[in-house]
């Protein structure tokens, strides 16, 4: 991953409203929601929801498909294991041993992208 890619993935995060869309999404797996569940659970107006949905699918950490008049989003968790990898891939120097919480963190996330 690029360092640009990175950057334009934390801005996208960068509002709590997004950051709270995101884990919701990442908590439903790849059965995502539709825009207005996600509206409903986060007590956010659709406009508001709209606008930052739309920053999370420009910066690729959800995706959309349309199902009949919904709009059913779904987390990349593809790309957050790409920006978790991103984050670590220098971690304790080269010392494995030394990072073995990461290495746990990593397999669970390797399990939730199959």
């Amino acid at each position: 991953m690029e360092t640009k890619t990175a950057t334009a993935i934390f801005e996208s995060l960068s509002s709590g409203w997004r950051l709270e869309a995101f884990r919701l999404l990442v908590k439903k797996g790849p059965e995502g929601m539709v825009a207005g569940d996600i509206a409903a659970a986060l007590d956010l107006a659709p406009s508001s929801l709209s606008f930052h949905l739309k920053a999370l699918t420009h910066a690729g950490m959800v995706s959309v498909v349309q199902e009949g008049r919904f709009l059913r989003y779904r987390a990349n968790l593809a790309l957050m294991a790409e920006l978790i990898a991103y984050l670590t891939e220098e971690c304790c120097a080269g010392v494995p041993g030394q990072c073995a919480e990461v290495a746990d963190a990593k397999a669970c996330i390797d399990k939730l992208a199959c």
